[in-house]
């Protein structure tokens, strides 16, 4: 069997199961299985395939077929032009995120050495990619999950960045520090919205997805905890759901401690981040 016959077998299976982008997602996991660039399967796309690698292949499309993320079995995701370690124990950064981290880039560069906080950090994307980006920004992150952080340091180290990683229920382990920038995206669906998700994504941590019922109970937490660690004139950015915008301002607005909220949308033109400022 060719590259091209198996990516086309490949993806007629995808097709056949409704998973998203087969064809994509066919290429994708050849090259992982190969071990070879995208070039690669387009100039030699006559090439044979050897017996092991056609079974590893299809064992891998069937997995696909039943729901698991492509990330789940490559354990790459690229996010900020950067390659990220993933498993189960991680949600699977997206594009979106990227909208956020531009953001609070261009925020934290006002600063000569800003001290940042990423509140539940998972796989450490974001936390990283603005450490590769803010290079003499101090920045910490955190997560209730062990497992999460393991990942987040594999990642770190991977990408030669120094994080100040730690296990915390939000704010619970941080004692009286002081940040320049708070930067979250929190686990923000509606709890009886998640057995709604696509089959993928219900593959994800439930505790990096559950917002509680109506999916803003870590904004409403973080809104009225983040001013006892946020100096005058600091930044809170949240990401959110594409249909939480107001819901979140009203949840600021009603702290009574926060200025200058804004909006920006995503490459979709959904609203997907929030940025206030202390008072």
């Amino acid at each position: 069997m060719t590259i091209k016959q198996a990516i086309t077998k490949g993806m007629i299976m995808l097709k056949s199961n409704n998973v998203e982008s087969p064809k994509l997602k066919a290429r994708l996991l050849l090259q992982y299985v190969l071990d070879k660039p995208r070039q690669y399967i387009i100039v030699y796309d006559n090439k044979e395939i050897d017996k092991q690698q056609q079974w590893q292949y299809f064992v891998n499309i069937e997995k696909l077929t039943k729901g698991i993320p492509l990330q789940h079995i490559t354990h790459r995701q690229e996010f900020m032009k950067m390659d990220f370690f993933v498993d189960e124990n991680v949600l699977i950064p997206r594009p979106d995120t990227e909208i956020l981290v531009e953001e609070v880039i261009k925020i934290a560069q006002k600063y000569n050495s800003p001290r940042i906080l990423d509140l539940c950090t998972g796989s450490g994307a974001i936390a990283i990619s603005l450490k590769k980006f803010v290079p003499n920004a101090d920045i910490t992150a955190v997560d209730i999950s062990e497992k999460a952080l393991e990942i987040a340091q594999k990642n770190a180290k991977k990408l030669e960045t120094k994080i100040n990683f730690l296990k915390s229920d939000l704010f619970d382990k941080l004692d009286n520090k002081k940040f320049d920038i708070i930067v979250s995206n929190p686990p923000y669906i509606r709890k009886d919205e998640i057995k709604k998700l696509s089959e993928e994504v219900q593959k994800e941590p439930k505790i990096a997805l559950d917002g509680g019922e109506d999916g803003l109970d870590f904004y409403r937490i973080i809104a009225e905890q983040a001013i006892n660690y946020l100096k005058t004139g600091s930044f809170l950015c949240f990401e959110i759901g594409y249909n939480q915008k107001n819901d979140v301002i009203k949840i600021i607005e009603d702290e009574q401690n926060y200025k200058n909220t804004y909006c920006k949308k995503d490459l979709y033109g959904n609203d997907r981040i929030i940025i206030t400022q202390v008072l």
